[in-house]
């Protein structure tokens, strides 16, 4: 299958920080198609990280909607959740159970490079669209399955979300005070993981089918993997020397002094100091310039070990001030903090606002919407956010019309018969 010429774009204008018209940019995936049939989370995200580059992504949902779509707080009906995962995406409705259905996603999938999955393992193949069939339509198809714990293993067949993943890979073990009860992140950490995984596997995918000619793959992604790939060397330690790390609060079991201090007027401010000359130049300001001379001092395992002599000092000083003379005090003597924000205080910062990190879209339902911006920044070929999440359905005529010929009074038969 080759490439699909990049459809035409016509240039709008959206609101940054600095209210400054920007335009909009096709983007590097321009003329990839990908059809995006997951739900709720890791596999939506992989999708509209895709679609941040410029692919044409489809959204392929039952006549019900995705749960997504309600999940969390909403405006006027919208979920305000749903405007972000799925923004940059053409929505449609199809019925899969229905031979109707199957027959038009076929048709879809001829015209694809990608898609995207997550339903159960089995589900797919019970309704005549797994991986096998669906590549005798399009050899070239990259397709993503997402499930809790893959496709194979003695768990494959398990309900999964991305907090069973946080409890099993390790991370609610190692987080929270070291005498209180494992701690959950208090949103989809291990769906965003598996996203970015995701996102990076089916561009390998896509590089081994263009550039070496490899044809089409399919993926096995797990909710699980991803967060266990990036949570450190604790299988390593343990293997080699039957360690099982633990709670540890804010502080670091690599490197000290590491934690969130209090200030006078009642702000959070955090620092790290994983490098010794850091460390060194911390204790010299909080004027224990003494600490930093002991001969354990330069190796961070020992700093670890000295964390109470190290944290009072440090915690004493930073308590004593505001937080502006904290702040100012730690960058003049070159030592890494940062405060701790609630989202009003992101919003509001300067820097943040500088690099437009929380940016303003033009929403079709609410207007004036802010969300957060690309998560990287490409000089020659800049993606964009065209728009956000869509109503349900909101393109299927015209996406159907334009893909398969599909209008008028068949799409009324297919509205009425539950297809669409």
């Amino acid at each position: 299958m080759t490439r699909k010429t990049p459809e035409s774009i016509t240039p709008q204008d959206v609101p940054g920080s600095d209210d400054e018209a920007q335009p909009v940019s096709p983007g590097p995936l321009a003329g990839l198609r990908v059809l995006d049939l997951g739900t709720v989370y890791a596999a939506p995200i992989t999708a509209m990280l895709l679609g941040d580059w410029g692919a044409d992504v489809i959204k392929v949902e039952h006549p019900r909607g995705d749960p997504a779509r309600t999940h969390g707080l909403s405006k006027d009906g919208h979920g305000l959740w749903w405007k972000v995962i799925s923004r940059n995406k053409r929505t449609i409705t199809l019925n899969f159970s229905k031979p109707e259905g199957q027959d038009i996603l076929r048709g879809l999938v001829a015209q694809a490079d990608v898609v995207i999955e997550n339903f159960r393992p089995g589900v797919m193949e019970k309704w005549g669209l797994g991986p096998e069939e669906l590549q005798k339509v399009n050899p070239a198809l990259v397709v993503l399955r997402v499930t809790g714990f893959g496709q194979k293993g003695p768990y494959s067949s398990r309900r999964a979300f991305g907090t069973l993943a946080e409890a099993m890979s390790g991370l609610a073990h190692q987080t929270g005070e070291e005498t209180g009860p494992p701690t959950l992140p208090p949103f989809g950490l291990a769906d965003g993981v598996a996203a970015l995984a995701g996102a990076y596997a089916v561009m390998l995918a896509l590089y081994h089918r263009d550039v070496t000619k490899g044809g089409g793959q399919v993926i096995d992604l797990s909710l699980l993997e991803p967060l266990v790939g990036i949570l450190g060397p604790g299988p390593s330690v343990y293997d080699q020397l039957g360690l099982i790390s633990g709670r540890h609060g804010n502080r670091s079991s690599n490197n000290a002094p590491r934690n969130a201090y209090l200030t006078s007027d009642g702000r959070w401010v955090a620092i790290s100091a994983s490098a010794t000359s850091v460390a060194e130049r911390v204790m010299r300001l909080v004027g224990r310039p003494d600490i930093a001379e002991q001969s354990w001092f330069p190796r961070a395992g020992e700093r670890v070990k000295h964390a109470d002599m190290i944290d009072a000092p440090v915690a004493e000083w930073i308590g004593a001030r505001p937080m502006e003379e904290v702040s100012a005090a730690f960058q003049a003597a070159g030592a890494a903090l940062a405060p701790v924000y609630d989202i009003e205080q992101l919003v509001n910062d300067p820097h943040v606002r500088d690099r437009d990190m929380i940016t303003t879209i033009e929403d079709d339902d609410l207007g004036p919407l802010k969300m957060q911006n690309l998560i990287f920044r490409m000089g020659n070929t800049p993606g964009s956010i065209r728009h956000g999440g869509r109503r349900l359905g909101q393109d299927t005529g015209d996406v159907l019309d334009e893909l398969l010929g599909i209008s008028g009074d068949k799409l009324d038969e297919l509205r009425e018969n539950g297809v669409i």
